[in-house]
C-alpha cells in the first residue's frame, strides 16, 4: 500500500481532534491528492461526502484492546475505532466542500494535520446507509437520541 497524496487538517495534535468528524461539523480541512492521480477526481464533485481512507501516522503501537471515549470499559480492537490497529488504516466519512484540480476541500474533519491518504471513495446512500444497524455498546450511549458529552473533548 501507498500514500497517494496527504490530507491537511487544522490538528496538529491528537489531544484537539474529534472522535468523530460530524460532532464538529465546520471544520474545514483538504486533501492534496498527488497530480499523477487528479483526473481520479473527475465527478467526485456531483456526490455530497466521500470516504476517506488514511494511515494513522502518528502512532506505530498496536494493542488488541483499548478503550473509547465513550467508556472506561476496554473493547476489542475490532470492536473501536482506535488508531492502535493492526495495520493502522484509518476511515472517516467527510462533506465534500469543493474540489480544485488536485485538492479536496471538505469538513467533518477528525485526522491529524499531515495524515497519508490511501484512497478515497463516494459515500452512497443506497449502499453504505443502513438505518436499521445496531451499534453494538455505542447505541446505550445515543439512546436519549442526544451527543454523549464524552463523544465531545473537554478542549472544545
Amino acid at each position: 500500500m501507498m500514500s497517494i497524496g496527504v490530507i491537511h487538517t487544522p490538528y496538529r495534535e491528537h489531544d484537539n481532534i474529534p472522535i468523530q468528524g460530524r460532532f464538529k461539523p465546520a471544520v474545514e480541512g483538504w486533501l492534496e491528492l498527488d497530480k499523477e492521480y487528479e483526473s481520479g477526481l473527475n465527478d467526485l464533485e456531483r456526490f455530497s461526502h466521500a470516504i476517506l481512507l488514511y494511515h494513522f501516522h502518528g502512532t506505530d503501537k498496536v494493542a488488541m484492546t483499548g478503550k473509547p471515549y465513550l467508556e472506561n470499559e476496554p473493547h476489542g480492537i475490532f470492536a473501536i475505532r482506535n488508531p492502535r490497529r493492526p495495520n493502522h488504516i484509518g476511515l472517516s466519512v467527510v462533506q465534500i466542500r469543493s474540489i480544485q484540480a488536485n485538492c479536496l476541500h471538505f469538513t467533518h474533519v477528525d485526522m491529524l494535520d499531515g495524515t497519508p491518504l490511501l484512497d478515497i471513495k463516494p459515500y452512497i446512500t443506497h449502499f453504505d446507509c443502513f438505518p436499521d444497524a445496531k451499534c453494538g455498546w455505542v447505541d446505550k450511549h445515543f439512546a436519549d437520541g442526544e451527543i454523549p458529552s464524552k463523544a465531545i473533548k473537554k478542549d472544545d
